[in-house]
């Protein structure tokens, strides 16, 4: 490989802009990071990436930053004597939902970048405005209602979007800033997701839109494959359906077909390959599934600050509690997502509860010990109940409930009799385990239309569980969530560096470049990629008898989750 061909995948995360280089055969030979706070935060006056409107609930990132650190992560390559020329194929991943705004003079100022002067130099002009909304930004509650109320109901919208409305995604954000600066949005030509954004700077013309990354807008149709008629008025009131279209324009049908050649600007400033081409970027959710083979019937799940459940799937079954996209590669296939707020922020404050571990320095000793030494469901004898629980310190997305602590019993046989718990009938300890398995339970719930029989007899559930984020690590969060959810071939830890986006990125450009006609992602990936370096098996899975009796109490858990709701709403 001291000679083949050589492949770039990138990460503009909220907070880092990451450069990874592969070989044909996945092995990584060079990287390179920008972090945003650390190298650019004094001049940008940013905060973790991003700058704050909190009257409003902005939340945003100035698109001159991004410029200046792709010149800064392509400088850092050079530096590590990176064989640029040897690059062949172009990809990436970037933040989900945020949207560029480009002037008329966009296209010129692509066309004609001197590789002399740097890139936030030349392309001032061509930005019609200087920010892109954040993920994390939720000043759209209007226009998220408005949304919901388009297509009649938020399950309406979930059918065709893939996700109800949410404060966000790109068109509710569109919406609102079209009204709120309306001559920005006359003097817009085009909008980008921030993924075609940074595929648009290395082709030298504006990029179309990857058709994963436009599930995360609340405007593509899935099902009609093409852009919501209905969605298109509402989002372009007055101005007009026509000029919303012309402004996102077409939407990159094929995951792996190449956009054209890089720019000249990149090989004369930093050494590319004149016939170095470049395939569509893709969202950070999408490159996630990307960054392994990850079959029909495996799941991943991101236990961080927050938690993240993620499936490919050939059935489209949406729902307004998560979110369903199109495939970022493989036609027919979707993901689907669910996203909570309270992952390991409510896991550490059961944590913190519990008594501070004596004969450790590992903070989680005690909670580890506690969760593992109680039995499923806290079913300590044939007369207990099974007890439930949930622990939001913040308000969660799924579902819908504000932040609390309820917990309830059933009987385990069926689920039946499910009844609030009072505190003195609470054993101490409980909520260890219960913190983790009501986690796992909400992902089983949502997902359980998703999955059939791996076979040889067993119930439905998972292949396999990947997990990945901090979460990962704890042994007994492993346990229990292999218990829960299942996994006929184990859990396993993923460990990719923290270079999942970036990853799945780079792996896209090798797919992209070197497949046979008709060759799938999985299949070339999967042919290639050395499972071996990057997971390890930490949970056994399916257990018969254990995952049978979370089954029982399955519905219970959903119920629970009602009751709770109807109160709020009464409330």
């Amino acid at each position: 490989m001291a000679d083949g061909p050589l492949y770039l995948g990138f990460d503009l995360s909220t907070q880092q802009l990451k450069a990874i280089v592969v070989q044909s055969d996945l092995h990584v030979v060079a990287d390179a990071n920008v972090d945003f706070d650390k190298d650019l935060g004094s001049k940008y006056g940013i905060t973790k990436g991003v700058l704050v409107n909190e009257d409003e609930g902005e939340v945003f990132a100035p698109v001159a930053l991004w410029l200046e650190s792709l010149d800064l992560v392509l400088q850092r390559l050079q530096e590590k004597n990176t064989p640029m020329n040897r690059i062949r194929g172009i990809s990436g991943s970037c933040q989900q939902h945020g949207s560029v705004y480009w002037s008329r003079k966009a296209e010129g100022l692509l066309g004609a970048l001197r590789p002399e002067d740097a890139l936030v130099d030349q392309l001032t002009g061509a930005f019609s405005h200087p920010y892109a909304p954040n993920w994390q930004d939720h000043s759209t509650q209007a226009e998220c209602d408005q949304f919901d109320a388009r297509l009649g109901s938020a399950e309406r919208l979930a059918e065709v979007t893939g996700s109800a409305a949410h404060h966000r995604f790109t068109g509710t954000q569109i919406m609102r800033l079209r009204r709120k600066l309306p001559d920005m949005y006359a003097a817009t030509s085009r909008i980008s997701l921030v993924s075609a954004f940074l595929a648009s700077i290395f082709l030298g013309t504006v990029a179309p839109t990857d058709i994963s990354d436009a599930c995360g807008m609340n405007l593509w149709d899935i099902p009609a494959n093409n852009w919501s008629e209905p969605l298109l008025e509402l989002t372009a009131g007055k101005d007009g359906v026509a000029g919303l279209r012309s402004r996102l324009g077409e939407v990159q049908q094929d995951g792996g077909g190449s956009m054209g050649r890089i720019s000249s600007y990149f090989t004369a400033k930093y050494g590319f390959n004149p016939n170095c081409e470049v395939a569509p970027f893709t969202g950070d959710n999408p490159a996630t599934i990307l960054a392994l083979p990850l079959r029909p019937l495996d799941a991943i799940v991101s236990l961080g600050t927050s938690t993240t459940f993620l499936m490919s799937t050939p059935v489209y079954k949406p729902d307004p509690s998560y979110h369903f996209f199109n495939h970022p590669t493989t036609p027919g296939q979707y993901m689907f997502m669910l996203c909570y707020k309270n992952g390991g922020l409510a896991r550490e404050k059961v944590r913190d509860a519990l008594p501070a571990p004596q004969d450790s320095d590992d903070p989680w000793a005690t909670f580890n010990t506690t969760a593992l030494s109680t039995p499923p469901l806290s079913i300590r004898s044939r007369s207990d109940p099974a007890r439930l629980a949930l622990h939001f310190p913040l308000p969660e997305i799924v579902p819908n409930i504000s932040a609390g602590t309820w917990r309830y019993t059933c009987n385990p046989a069926d689920g039946s009799g499910l009844s609030e718990a009072p505190t003195d009938s609470w054993p101490a300890g409980t909520d260890a385990r219960a913190i983790v398995e009501s986690q796992a339970l909400s992902m089983r719930l949502r997902s359980q239309t998703l999955v059939h029989s791996p076979g040889g007899g067993l119930p439905a559930q998972p292949r396999r569980i990947y997990l990945v984020g901090g979460g990962s690590l704890n042994p007994a969060i492993a346990q229990i969530m292999g218990d829960v959810l299942g996994g006929s071939e184990g859990v396993y830890k993923l460990d990719v560096g923290g270079n999942a986006c970036a990853l799945g990125g780079a792996y896209k450009a090798v797919w992209a470049f070197e497949r046979a006609r008709g060759e799938s992602f999985d299949e070339l990936i999967g042919d290639r990629w050395k499972e071996d370096a990057a997971i390890q098996k930490v949970g056994e899975g399916y257990r018969e008898g254990v995952f049978e009796g979370y089954g029982r109490v399955l519905g219970a858990f959903g119920e629970m989750e009602k009751r709770i709701l109807e109160v709020a709403r009464n409330t």
